[in-house]
């Protein structure tokens, strides 16, 4: 089975890293798919996106991702995110709520929130 080292790391913290077997994340270009051996890139993340990684041991590690960068080598994928919440650790109903009561950039980050938990189910 081919593999590949990724790392999901925001400011403030590390939230994954390991040993996966592809990684989805939304671009500014576009929604991208990324799997070992993949060419190298720099693709910026989108506000308010959901990054998938699929680890070796099968499992889905699901994130809400504001901002940031997403590069591409030969050693592995780098997830850098401005901010980023793992599924597991967001309160979904606060997150709906926030949907409609919260300002656009608000609205945009609890999407993201409900789209990650949504996701990793």
């Amino acid at each position: 089975m081919a593999e590949m080292t990724v790392q999901l790391v925001a400011v403030e913290r590390r939230l994954w890293s390991g040993v996966a077997t592809s990684v989805s994340a939304q671009t500014t270009e576009g929604e991208i798919g990324i799997l070992p051996g993949h060419e190298p890139l720099l693709g910026q993340l989108v506000e308010g996106g959901v990054v998938r990684i699929r680890t070796t041991d099968g499992e889905l590690v699901t994130a809400a991702v504001h901002g940031g960068f997403l590069s591409v080598t030969g050693e592995g994928v780098s997830i850098l995110a401005e901010d980023a919440e793992l599924a597991g650790e967001i309160d979904i109903e606060r997150a709906r709520q926030k949907l409609q009561d919260a300002d656009e950039a608000e609205r945009a980050r609890a999407a993201a929130q409900v789209r990650a938990v949504e996701q990793s189910a």
